[in-house]
């Protein structure tokens, strides 16, 4: 296991510094305008804080991995899944600190938050499960075997349901959150990773790693509706490998993250068509959208960097630094 490596720079020793002291008295408000992206880092161990356009303001040390990450709080905290730690950590961002940690199965990938933010509904890779763990009480509740391999976790909008992907099943696992059961196995493409849900909630998009590919499902009839194949001129199918996607809150557009491509793809959403793709950097893997959704963030985990895109343009506008195999992205 590697030991955590923090490397803050002056400017963020100085700011964490007089964050402890107090001297700052930095308001919840203010700490929202200076303060505008999280990034997690899990070589480094960290979440970085940064600027919304890249500039490092702080980086804060929590437990070992750390992937998925989740506003908590009214958007006071954040909740991340540590791989490498076997639990989800809790940092509160006003002290810039992690503050609590809720233990869970070996290596935790995923989540998704009931609707009232008390649960978590956790993917444990190594114990081939959906498991949900009460955040309070730090009880774990119950849970439900899937495929090998879970990864990609979804809840319906009225946190009945859960959708969870296995990697080594090809396949879409559909929970009943209410009777705590399997309702139905949907196949993908190969290795499907994560979701992202039409905003009226009628179709579910599954990324599928090696397929090149994104299934679109019926969430009423739970079947493969369609499917959206990647290309890029000059490149092989096999280093196509999609992961992170996510559909503007329109509905009109979804952006795909193509992994080892280096590219991120935008998707008429309607037309199941590439309108254009952006060269980011290595591996490009987390996505997030600022509020107006004209500035897309690319967590590029094998050149440990961050690419903004001009969502209007289509063109990447610099890449900064982000810690060492940068995974998600949270705005503020």
């Amino acid at each position: 296991m590697e030991t955590p490596v923090n490397h803050p720079s002056l400017t963020a020793r100085a700011t964490l510094a007089a964050l402890a002291m107090g001297c700052l008295a930095l308001s919840a408000p203010a700490l929202a305008q200076t303060q505008q992206l999280l990034v997690s880092s899990e070589k480094d161990h960290q979440i970085t804080v940064m600027t919304a356009d890249g500039g490092v303001t702080a980086t804060i040390p929590v437990c070992k991995r750390p992937r998925h990450m989740a506003f908590i709080g009214g958007g006071t905290q954040v909740l991340v899944a540590c791989g490498d730690s076997h639990q989800l950590g809790v940092v509160d961002l006003a002290s810039a600190k992690l503050v609590d940690t809720i233990p869970t199965g070996e290596s935790p990938e995923l989540f998704a938050l009931s609707p009232d933010g008390k649960v978590a509904y956790v993917s444990i890779e190594e114990d081939n499960e959906l498991a949900a763990y009460d955040l309070a009480s730090k009880k774990r509740l119950f849970a439900v075997k899937t495929g090998g391999e879970p990864e990609g976790v979804l809840l319906s909008a009225d946190g009945k349901t859960a959708y969870v992907t296995s990697e080594v099943g090809n396949a879409v696992h559909v929970i009943d959150l209410g009777t705590r059961k399997q309702v139905a196995v949907i196949k993908t493409g190969k290795r499907p990773r994560r979701f992202a849900m039409s905003p009226d909630g009628a179709e579910l998009w599954v990324s599928n790693e090696l397929g090149a590919s994104v299934s679109i499902i019926d969430t009423a009839t739970r079947q493969v509706k369609a499917t959206l194949a990647f290309e890029l001129p000059g490149m092989r199918k096999t280093d196509i490998t999609p992961v992170s996607l996510l559909i503007t809150p329109d509905g009109k557009t979804a952006w795909v993250a193509l992994g080892r491509a280096n590219h991120v793809a935008e998707v008429d959403v309607a037309q199941r068509q590439v309108r254009r793709t952006v060269l980011v950097g290595k591996r490009a893997w987390g996505l997030a959208l600022n509020a107006d959704a004209s500035r897309l963030y690319v967590a590029n985990g094998l050149s440990d960097d961050l690419t903004l895109v001009d969502t209007r343009s289509g063109k990447a506008t610099k890449t900064v630094p982000a810690g060492r195999v940068p995974h998600s992205v949270l705005v503020k």
